[in-house]
């Protein structure tokens, strides 16, 4: 995963996912059928991942929008420090692949809905306490999140000012506020 993330599927050579996995050619085949199905395979472990850290950001925090509000700085402090600097893998991933391979498309479309419902589940605790309107339009306010999300790392890629990002976050959580 680490190798795509950083190379891309394009970039990414038989002989580095060999070094990166330890295993020969013909046992990365046994064990994944080929480069399509080891990236498949990594977009997937990337999206447990990511789903279970937002849940967690979100849901450990003292209230649902406290959560989210952490959960913008984790990414912040991740983009300035320089390992969010990479993006999201998803977000790569659609980037690189998903016009041309339906198969990625599916996944990444899956992948996104996933984290959308996340921030839908968070949306929804802070509806119930309070802290968003009861008329909110929640799905649209996830799928809001996701986005702006992928957009404040793509803006990240390329200048990783702390206040710029900042700024842009506090946009994005005004949204919460309508």
């Amino acid at each position: 995963m680490q190798t795509f993330w950083a190379k891309g599927f394009e970039a990414t050579s038989l002989d580095d996912l060999c070094n990166a996995t330890g295993l020969g050619r013909s046992s990365l085949y046994a064990a994944f059928g080929d480069k399509q199905g080891l990236y498949l395979s990594a977009l997937e472990r990337y999206e447990a991942a990511a789903v279970a850290r937002i849940a967690s950001a979100l849901s450990s925090s003292a209230s649902p929008r406290a959560g989210i509000v952490a959960f913008m700085d984790r990414i912040i402090d991740d983009i300035v420090a320089g390992p969010g600097r990479r993006g999201c893998f998803i977000g790569n991933c659609a980037a690189e692949l998903a016009r041309q391979d339906r198969t990625v498309a599916t996944h990444v479309r899956q992948s996104i809905e996933r984290v959308q419902s996340t921030f839908r589940d968070a949306l929804l605790q802070a509806r119930r306490a309070g802290e968003l309107d009861r008329n909110a339009n929640v799905d649209a306010l996830a799928a809001f999140l996701m986005s702006g999300v992928q957009g404040l790392r793509l803006v990240g890629k390329a200048n990783p000012d702390r206040v710029l990002l900042r700024n842009i976050a506090n946009v994005m959580l005004r949204c919460l506020d309508q």
